[in-house]
């Protein structure tokens, strides 16, 4: 842990986010080994606050199988839906979230700060 007790430093973070992108690579690896459609989304800009920082990877089959996180769990549900689009046409994809506006999504979840995410199929 970092100086602060039950605060993670950067280079903990850095780790962790190092970790959980080599399980989506793993994944994405096994896709390509299985013949299984799927599709990335990486988080390519952050404004703000926001739980997760530029480079943030999810993997999506299509199974609907997800691996990794891109927010603390307020764009995974939609960038899913929006990653099983970006499967079945091939084209990659760029969405905007504007997660300030708390009030839009009418959930309280407390995800600030706005985000850009980038989805590709895997192929």
């Amino acid at each position: 842990m970092g100086l602060l007790r039950g605060r993670i430093t950067i280079k903990e973070t850095g780790v962790i986010l190092l970790k959980e992108n080599l399980k989506v690579y793993e994944a994405i690896a096994e896709a390509k080994e299985s013949g299984k459609r799927a599709a990335v989304a990486t988080v390519i800009k952050v404004i703000g606050s926001s739980y997760r920082r530029e480079g943030a990877k999810m993997f999506v089959d299509e199974t609907e199988r997800n691996i990794g996180l891109i927010s603390g769990g307020c764009l995974e549900s939609d960038v899913a839906e929006e990653a099983k689009a970006v499967i079945k046409s091939g084209k990659p994809f760029t969405k905007f979230y504007d997660l300030d506006e708390d009030y839009v999504w009418g959930l309280g979840l407390g995800c600030p700060g706005k985000v850009m995410v980038y989805i590709e199929r895997v192929s």
